[in-house]
């Protein structure tokens, strides 16, 4: 059990996508993890789906009472968690088989506290749709203030190490946030090349308009980390930089 690996899974309205979730965790060829799938007052058929899965026994389903929202999901998951490795899947996204084996393995040789992994970018039918997102190696706090690289679903981090990092309530930039207080506790993220997931990039996906949560990102700088007016809007604008860098690239085959 020292390297019993906690799964945290918010889940809304996920049923056309939740079932394939749940294989690849159940194709993991680590196979010492834990799984709580919070579901946020479905509507459809998630809970259902969910359900025909929690006979294994490593598979938790925690169902709220109330609808509130990605954060609080995750947060209710992260105080059920008893893992050393802490890590997080969406309820529309795949791990390729080995990514627990693999980002266990590098924390562990490593002697580090937080790693994450390239993905592959396709559309919501799992098509090709972006060249693969390549992880940036050493990432400190300070190059985390000019936009994200460490995405939730190829990131782990040791809890015995650093302990439970809660999701701060920063409406739509919780990851960012979330992160950010890790890397004040902690050198750097590192960096494993390889691509270990599938991440949807859906057309509904509040992660891909920039402009809608343009003042929200704003926000984290200077209502969240106390900036200064001048280094909000500074940030902010590499920010927009980088998320144009990230999403708006040619599609796979002609951004060479």
């Amino acid at each position: 059990m020292k390297d019993l690996v906690s799964i945290i899974t918010p889940c809304y309205n996920s049923e056309k996508y939740i079932e394939e979730t749940i294989r690849s965790v159940l194709g993991q060829s680590f196979g010492d993890w834990e799984w709580w799938i919070i579901d946020d007052c479905s509507t459809d058929n998630s809970v259902q789906i969910i359900k025909k899965y929690t006979s294994d026994p490593r598979i938790h389903l925690i169902e709220l009472e109330k609808n509130s929202g990605a954060a609080e999901a995750r947060n209710k998951g992260l105080e059920k968690a008893n893992g050393r490795y802490i890590t997080f899947i969406d309820s529309d996204d795949l791990w390729l088989s080995d990514f627990l084996e693999k980002s266990v393995d590098f924390l562990k040789n490593n002697n580090e506290e937080l790693v994450y992994a390239s993905y592959k970018r396709v559309d919501e039918e799992l098509k090709p749709l972006l060249s693969d997102f390549i992880a940036e190696d050493h990432i400190d706090y300070k190059r985390m203030l000019y936009n994200c690289p460490i995405p939730m679903l190829t990131a782990m981090y040791d809890s015995q190490r650093i302990g439970k990092i809660m999701i701060p309530e920063v409406h739509l930039r919780e990851d960012y946030a979330m992160w950010i207080r890790v890397l004040e506790k902690i050198p750097m993220a590192r960096a494993i090349e390889e691509p270990l997931a599938i991440y949807r990039i859906r057309k509904s996906s509040y992660s891909r308009n920039k402009f809608q949560i343009l003042k929200k990102q704003f926000d984290v700088y200077y209502k969240f980390l106390n900036l200064s007016l001048l280094k909000s809007v500074y940030f902010t604008f590499h920010w927009i930089l980088n998320g144009i860098k990230k999403y708006e690239r040619l599609k796979l085959g002609n951004n060479r």
